[in-house]
């Protein structure tokens, strides 16, 4: 974890919110290759969901809503809360349930200090609307996307035809107080999901939450994530969620151990009912076909996109000592590849003059623009021709393209695979259709 952090710093993945500050714990700022590693994962997933799918639609629902949206959907209740205990002594902060399993400990695991006794602790993060400081204007911001899917359920249904059995998918941003926050990007408090909710038929739960369960690994693995690096494991009735009647959770196998990469849920009608007891409005289905009234069941699959991020550095990050490169006997220093699948590399191609000179530099220059209208790609002429691949290596690009002097006669550029180090002298005409086989 440590070298990972180092990594997503010194290369402008990931840093500390407010670091200027002194920092800001459970929140973090991406960079340029931070912002487009996700965007990439955030459009694999859009990709499979929405737009292979025929009954699978989009939704962009707002990240604050009326108070009682969360009142319906039990956030605001003892059930979404967690036992915190305090430290007299150092005053740091602890989930009850975390400290050595024992919800009732008196030491504090930091300092040895005695603790307070646990009391109940809300999640949601309050904020307040409006110009005058009353409790007209309280609301929260949003503990997890999925409630904008409920109270957009009946509109997307009937503006876009939909039958049962269908989905509404959405990416965004959700907000919960925290604890305590570790292991980088894990556990924040300010993080991204990839939400689904599968409307179906109650009496086919079974059925789709088992297809359900299979489509998610299998899209994790078609990332590159590793098998033997992924598991599930299923939920004993004593722990499922008060919403849930069955759930399995797909678990990456982390530095730190075993934990959810992404939760697989059959929800049953919890948030259905609950939202139509709430807002009086009738959300039940008429099935024509079958000539039957009932609220729909939903299988939820609910993936953390912060989480997905750091699986795929994790699994894709390597060290090979002394190098890769054998054709000089001098003592070489250790390299670090990202072995990124390529549809999730930040930058795909990076342009690279073999020396700053003219007319390499203009040359390699007309390139790279040519390339930019395909491809986020990068211009890199500082430094040795070696350091420039180490450091397009250690962010995952999976190909570089080299221009040397002989390109200035043949009209060939040299394009240099991440993986095998193969490299293959291009015709610079044809270097678009060469990368795009190799790329799309």
């Amino acid at each position: 974890m440590e070298k990972i952090v180092s990594l997503c710093k010194r290369r402008g993945f990931i840093n500390q919110s407010s670091e200027m500050y002194g920092g800001f714990a459970g929140v973090y700022d991406y960079g340029h290759l931070g912002v487009e590693l996700m965007n990439n994962i955030k459009g694999c997933w859009w990709k499979e969901m929405v737009q292979l799918r025929d009954n699978i639609v989009g939704l962009d629902s707002g990240i604050f809503t009326q108070a009682k949206v969360w009142d319906a959907s039990g956030h605001t209740s003892a059930g979404f809360s967690d036992l915190l205990q305090e430290c007299k002594k150092c005053h740091k902060r602890f989930r009850a349930d975390k400290i050595s399993g024992d919800k009732q400990a008196a030491k504090c695991p930091e300092c040895g200090g005695e603790l307070t006794k646990p009391k109940a602790f809300n999640l949601l993060v309050k904020t307040q609307f409006g110009p005058v400081g009353d409790e007209t204007g309280v609301t929260y911001l949003r503990g997890e996307t999925a409630q904008g899917i409920y109270i957009n359920y009946e509109n997307v249904k009937n503006s876009m035809r939909l039958k049962i059995p269908f989905g509404i998918a959405q990416i965004g941003k959700a907000f919960r107080n925290e604890i305590t926050f570790g292991h980088f990007i894990f556990r924040t408090r300010e993080f991204q999901q990839m939400e689904h909710q599968f409307f179906i038929n109650p009496k086919e739960a079974d059925k789709w939450f088992d297809y359900w369960r299979k489509e998610r690994m299998r899209w994790y693995i078609d990332l590159g994530i590793k098998k033997e690096n992924l598991r599930f494991r299923e939920h004993k009735e004593d722990e499922l969620a008060h919403y849930a009647r069955k759930a399995v959770d797909i678990e990456y196998k982390f530095p730190f151990g075993w934990k959810e990469l992404e939760g697989i849920h059959n929800r049953g009608d919890w948030d259905l009912s609950r939202h139509a007891k709430f807002s009086g409005h009738d959300l039940s289905y008429y099935d024509e076909e079958k000539k039957q009234k009932y609220i729909p069941y939903v299988i939820e699959t609910s993936a953390g996109a912060d989480r997905t991020l750091l699986v795929v550095l994790l699994d894709a990050y390597e060290e090979i000592e002394g190098g890769r490169t054998t054709t000089t006997k001098s003592t070489k220093e250790k390299e670090v590849i990202l072995r990124l699948d390529k549809n999730l590399a930040p930058i795909k191609v990076a342009v690279l003059p073999l020396v700053k000179k003219e007319p390499l530099v203009k040359l390699a220059r007309d390139i790279y623009k040519k390339l930019q209208k395909y491809w986020m790609s990068q211009y890199d002429e500082i430094g040795s021709i070696g350091r420039r691949y180490r450091r397009q290596d250690e962010i995952g690009t999976p190909y570089c393209l080299t221009v040397d002097f002989d390109s200035l006669d043949d009209k060939k550029a040299t394009v240099r695979d991440r993986d095998t180090m193969a490299q293959d002298r291009i015709a610079i005409k044809e270097l678009v259709n060469h990368l795009k086989e190799k790329l799309e």
